[in-house]
């Protein structure tokens, strides 16, 4: 083996991008996290040699496979492989198809242990001792809650263990749209693309290549490697959606063509308005799935067709490493908006103080000096998933104390006219915040409620249903308003998947149409003790129910419950039948 290795200079751009995404905004972090020099992390990001050890550590940091992209001499080849025996779990929504089957017996006949993650699946507990996730990405596995929580689960635990479990994603067949969350969860992971059975050969042998030499990745170079974003069109057309449109299945962010999008007039067009003024700032709240990531992309979108610069962020998928302090938190969040408007180059500069005036002037200091200064171009920044950074209250202070300056700054200097600002949350601020430094009580706040009966009567409409009163009122008596449970309602049954009448009679079967999304709301209540107790006590008795603050806060944000007055009470028939059962 040999004692120092390079980076492929074809490599460097591709592996210098992954630092943000693993959560290191600067390579000073990246060293101090891993135990060495800066320098050594220099000379391995510009290609220069590094001591073996180093490489190996340094790719593993950056979840980089350090074979493919290692500049071997020919002379130093890296030595064999000896065979080793793996537990691998393979990821789909349902085991029949041949594929499955082909992957299973080859594995198992090379004596790997082999385990199926299932919609039935009811926790993540077992990916800790797995080595490889083998994620087949069908339509159906492509649009699962469970899958997406399963896929969430490995790549935290492969950021915070020995890249355990590797992610093997295989798309399989795959034509529709991918959600926006599994695209993200996915980035900077190579898949490969099974079309159909002529390929099962090559693919089967890839994958025991890649567990035999013990790799974290599959390779960008084989012949079925594939780009995730361009096989399943996720890039957002800014067309006018055609006036007739097959069903789309529901799941993340509406696209901005999707016909399927229902505008509750008038927070559309109060928010378009808004966006356009010097210095906005909209605050967008409401459970999860109600919409809120949707609003956000059609007022980016709008911002966008007016003349600003946009980039939206969401905190729920960065890497945990960030929030490991304010510092760190900051230079992430100014490298990943820097990354988007391509000016990530002089942030270092900016952050050459931090240790005298702090990170919260350096962060103003890069955005004035660099990203307002050079565009005549306002700069419009949604920002998903806020209240992540509820979970630690000192980052949250900082943050939301800068961001309320910021804003503050547009009322007395022209340069800061140029910032809007989009903060999107699931619950209330539990948190405490000093008043003056929250940008929670300032500018437009908008809540988002549920669907009306008329926004469901057209929504049906859309899906070709020509529903009177009566057949909406049945849905809303399951579901209410929701507008994911009635817009996935609504298209399997335009689908003939089911009917309106089978749906409200046995909603929450373990093979009915909403299964995946209860199994996902169950899996995660069974991870927190203290939320699977307060939801037990809300479903067990017939009247309102108070519980702690922060405990009604998490469940209200989770979109099980909602308010009344202090009380709590089920959302809907379908989660307190479901819930009485599973968990009362």
């Amino acid at each position: 083996m040999p004692r120092s290795l390079r980076l492929r200079l074809k490599c460097i751009p591709a592996v210098k991008s992954s630092l943000l995404r693993n959560g290191f905004p600067s390579q000073k972090i990246l060293a101090e996290d891993l135990g060495i020099a800066q320098s050594t992390v220099s000379h391995f990001l510009n290609g220069k040699p590094v001591d073996y050890a180093n490489f190996i550590e340094i790719c593993r940091g950056l979840n980089q496979e350090w074979r493919d992209i290692a500049d071997f001499e020919l002379e130093s080849l890296p030595d064999e492989v000896l065979p080793r025996s793996a537990k691998i779990a393979i990821a789909q929504s349902s085991p029949n198809n041949t594929l499955f089957q082909q992957l299973h017996q080859a594995l198992t006949a090379a004596s790997h242990e082999v385990f199926l993650v299932s919609n039935s699946s009811k926790d993540g507990s077992y990916l800790k001792v797995f080595d490889y996730l083998i994620l087949l990405i069908s339509e159906e596995s492509a649009a699962s809650e469970m899958i997406l929580e399963q896929v969430q689960l490995a790549q935290e635990l492969h950021n915070l263990t020995a890249q355990k479990p590797a992610i093997l994603p295989i798309c399989v067949e795959l034509n529709a749209p991918v959600s926006f969350d599994l695209l993200n969860y996915l980035a900077g992971i190579q898949p490969w693309h099974w079309r159909c059975v002529a390929d099962s050969s090559k693919l089967i042998s890839g994958i025991l290549t890649v567990v035999k030499e013990g790799r974290t990745s599959l390779s960008a170079d084989h012949e079925l490697a594939v780009n995730l974003s361009k096989i399943a069109h996720t890039k957002q057309s800014i067309i006018q959606p055609l006036p007739a449109a097959a069903p789309e299945l529901p799941g993340g962010q509406v696209d901005l063509a999707s016909r399927f999008y229902i505008e509750r007039h008038p927070i559309e067009s109060r928010c378009y308005e808004t966006i356009s003024q010097p210095g906005a700032l909209i605050r967008i709240k409401a459970p999860r799935q109600m919409g809120k990531t949707s609003l956000m992309a059609r007022i980016l979108h709008h911002a966008e067709q007016q003349g600003s610069r946009t980039v939206a962020l969401s905190f729920q998928l960065a890497n945990r490493r960030i929030f490991a302090n304010s510092d760190t938190f900051l230079q992430w969040f100014c490298a990943s908006v820097g990354q988007e408007l391509g000016m990530l180059e002089q942030l270092p500069k900016c952050w050459e103080l931090a240790d005298l005036i702090g990170s919260n002037q350096c962060c103003k200091a890069y955005f004035e000096q660099y990203l307002l200064s050079e565009s005549s171009r306002p700069l419009t920044l949604g920002l998903d998933e806020s209240d992540r950074l509820f979970e630690s209250p000192e980052i949250a202070d900082d943050f939301f104390g800068l961001l309320r300056a910021l804003h503050e700054e547009a009322k007395r200097r022209d340069i800061w006219k140029k910032f809007r600002l989009i903060v999107v949350h699931s619950t209330e601020v539990y948190i405490p915040l000093d008043v003056n430094k929250s940008p929670f009580n300032v500018g437009l706040p908008i809540e988002l409620p549920e669907f009306n009966e008329q926004q469901v009567q057209d929504l049906a409409k859309r899906h070709g249903l020509n529903w009177i009163a009566n057949e909406v009122a049945e849905l809303m008596a399951l579901v209410g308003g929701h507008p994911y449970l009635v817009r996935l309602g609504i298209y399997h049954i335009s689908r003939q998947d089911v009917t309106l009448n089978q749906l409200v009679k046995s909603p929450a079967t373990e093979a009915g149409i909403y299964s995946d999304h209860l199994r996902r709301h169950l899996w995660n209540l069974e991870k927190y003790s203290e939320l699977m107790d307060a939801m037990r006590e809300v479903v067990s008795g017939s009247q309102p129910v108070r519980l702690r603050s922060e405990l009604g806060f998490k469940l209200n944000s989770m979109g099980l419950v909602k308010f009344n007055g202090n009380n709590c009470i089920p959302r809907c028939r379908l989660y307190e039948e479901y819930f009485r059962d599973r968990v009362g």
